[in-house]
């Protein structure tokens, strides 16, 4: 097959491809081969960006609806035109397995498509102010207008997803902005330029500048941008937060989801448990990580589970039959072998999978893992799943609870009252009923509490985050 990979790539700043005299290579993530070169920014190239794009504001705010939502549908045709070439791109750059990576590339189009429609209800009100005798002649209304220039910051594991997730609410709440894609997968948010670079934008609308960890303090910690949005480990996370100034600070971290099996379709729930512990390696944020099984169940849905991960294909993520394809690096995949040969030490019972072959590592199900190893308490980021039964719901209410995380959950229950109770008392920023905390649908509002992070994406409660309450009160003398 002919790659769709140029031999390289330009980089974006203010709007314009431009070439750079430093490159950064791309590995295929399933043979290891570097496969092409992406310019890489230095530190007066993001200075550059970040001062267009404050110069950019004023024109950025002035934009119309109709501009902005104009601006937002062009980018959605392309992206559809393209389609194609965006799997084969992300599969390569990725390691994603081409089917995961044809329904990526179909959320960046439905999120696209959405913030046009967010870009057409950026409402106000009008607010009654005469609510004592002295505010009589007083009448009040406000109006959202756009927060400024906004520096975002996204992850390998989505390079086109949670980039669309920046990038196209502040095009609809008329926000200039600076990106740095992650290191490892530039390539999409690069494509994601091409797009905008075919578009009428005010002149520094936007800068795409992947770059070096080293080089990059200036995407947090410049005063003359006024956002900041991160996605990636909480490590990172929490430390751009703290050298972030006054800047308001959206970050969307780590995971340890969990599952409970209280009742329900037994068949259907290791159905779902399956895509959400494996698809795409296990490489997200709210992959299943911990399934809790009520103990009259717990034989039965053990078999059951490790009957369907041993189906699971792992190999080529260009084969359609790929289920799991590579880790994302040597790295990861060392780290991800070495927690579960220490859970192996420790005395827990590897039932299926924990193989390696290159960066692949095979669907991997656990049972006796102790609770205070990493396996157990960390974010795993692979394709490994842990099984525990429990008596009580309380109880496994509680364990769910016990992690410094608190992405997304998911609880398999006929009970009304148990969904509800769910809802009510687990320590997590969405709650799942009937299906597992990997689901997402791009405009709901997505993110987590403790060390999951600050803020919710999804495209209202983005643009919310990057406009402001503008008030404006009316004297009639």
């Amino acid at each position: 097959m002919t790659s769709p990979l140029k031999a390289h790539y330009p980089y974006y700043l203010g709007n314009k491809p431009v070439e750079a005299n430093q490159d950064l290579e791309v590995t295929d993530k399933y043979t290891g081969e570097v496969v092409t070169r992406v310019a890489l920014a230095d530190v007066d190239a993001i200075d550059r960006a970040i001062g267009m794009a404050a110069d950019a504001a004023a024109p950025m705010a002035a934009l119309k609806p109709y501009q902005r939502r104009d601006v937002l549908e062009h980018c959605t045709d392309r992206f559809r035109e393209r389609a194609d070439e965006l799997a084969e791109i992300l599969t390569i750059e990725a390691g994603k397995p081409v089917k995961d990576s044809r329904g990526e590339v179909t959320r960046l189009i439905e999120t696209f498509r959405m913030a046009a429609g967010e870009a057409e209800r950026l409402y106000g009100e009008v607010m009654p102010l005469a609510v004592a005798e002295r505010a009589a002649n007083y009448q009040g209304q406000w109006k959202r207008v756009p927060i400024g220039p906004c520096s975002f910051i996204s992850p390998f594991n989505f390079p086109l997803n949670l980039t669309a997730h920046k990038i196209a609410p502040a095009i609809a709440a008329g926000c200039p902005f600076v990106l740095k894609p992650a290191s490892l997968t530039p390539i999409g948010a690069l494509m994601i330029g091409e797009v905008l670079a075919e578009c009428d934008l005010p002149e520094g609308a936007f800068s795409i500048l992947p770059a070096r960890r080293d080089g990059a303090r200036l995407f947090s910690e410049d005063d003359r941008l006024k956002l900041l949005s991160f996605t990636g480990s909480a490590e990172v996370g929490w430390k751009l937060k703290a050298n972030a100034g006054k800047k308001p600070v959206v970050l969307e971290l780590g995971g340890n989801a969990a599952v409970v099996f209280e009742d329900g379709d037994m068949d259907d729930a290791v159905d779902r448990i399956m895509t959400g512990g494996f698809y795409q390696s296990g490489q997200s944020c709210i992959s299943v990580q911990r399934v809790l099984i009520r103990q009259d169940h717990y034989d039965t849905m053990r078999d059951k589970l490790v009957s369907a991960a041993k189906e699971l294909t792992s190999g080529n993520p260009e084969d359609d039959n790929t289920f799991i394809g590579p880790i994302i690096s040597d790295k990861e995949a060392d780290r991800i072998m070495d927690w579960i040969e220490e859970g192996r030490d420790r005395g827990a019972s590897v039932l299926c999978g924990g193989e390696r072959t290159g960066n692949t590592i095979t669907a991997t199900v656990l049972e006796n893992v102790p609770v205070d190893i990493d396996l157990y308490r960390e974010e795993v980021f692979g394709p490994v799943i842990l099984l525990e039964p429990y008596d009580q719901f309380d109880d496994a209410i509680a364990r769910v609870n016990d992690s410094r995380y608190g992405l997304q959950a998911g609880v398999f229950t006929r009970d009304i009252y148990k969904a509800h109770q769910a809802w009510d008392d687990l320590h997590v920023g969405g709650v799942i009923i009937n299906d597992v905390p990997s689901w997402r649908v791009d405009h709901m509002p997505y993110g987590g509490v403790k060390d999951s992070g600050l803020g919710r994406e999804g495209l209202r409660f983005s643009i919310e985050d990057m406009t402001e309450i503008r008030l404006m009160v009316l004297r009639t003398p």
